[in-house]
């Protein structure tokens, strides 16, 4: 795999009620900006992506916005950024940051944000896509998905390897640490971060 040139982050259109989840969004825009990286998004201008978009932006970054017309129209796309992408529906919207990205990486966030993360790592389940993905688990807020994901596993609806299709990290730094020594993309018996 070629090196790790664009991050797709999907999180919430809410900050949350502590300020930590605020804080790790700025950080991960900064250093995406700092490490030549571009940000990959939703498009909007609220919320943490708003957050992230526009720590990328102060800081140099670039970044491209993908949004649905009708939210276009109700004036929720990110007007600071250059490269925003209207495109006519959801699905077409995941779709192509899909596309965009080399790597995923999941803010806290509401269902939105839980359906993007579920389907990224669907997608890498049936061998759509052989890209790294992430959980920030800031505060410990996906502590009770990745629970459910092991739940699953237990009972028999999942298989271990699956458990391993997603990394999860408690900082940006080790989410940078993890990008830095991301291997060529194993087969579907490993994990996308262990080296073959």
């Amino acid at each position: 795999m070629s090196e790790i040139q664009s991050v797709c982050v999907f999180c919430g259109s809410r900050t949350g009620h502590d300020p930590a989840y605020a804080s790790a969004a700025s950080e991960l825009g900064k250093r995406l900006a700092e490490s030549g990286r571009t940000l990959v998004f939703g498009g909007g201008h609220i919320g943490l992506m708003g957050v992230v978009a526009n720590a990328t932006l102060e800081h140099g970054g670039s970044a491209i916005g993908v949004i649905p017309e009708s939210l276009q129209q109700k004036e929720l796309a990110h007007s600071g950024v250059q490269d925003m992408r209207i495109v006519d529906s959801m699905h077409t919207r995941k779709a192509m940051m899909a596309d965009e990205a080399d790597a995923f990486i999941a803010l806290p966030g509401g269902l939105g944000t839980f359906e993007e993360l579920c389907e990224i790592l669907t997608w890498a389940q049936l061998g759509f896509h052989r890209k790294p993905v992430a959980l920030l688990n800031v505060n410990g807020y996906y502590d009770h998905l990745i629970q459910m994901i092991d739940h699953g596993i237990s009972e028999g609806f999942m298989l271990d390897r699956h458990r391993k299709l997603v990394a999860v990290v408690e900082s940006v730094d080790e989410f940078f640490a993890l990008l830095a020594t991301a291997p060529s993309l194993p087969s579907d018996e490993e994990s996308l971060w262990e080296k073959t």
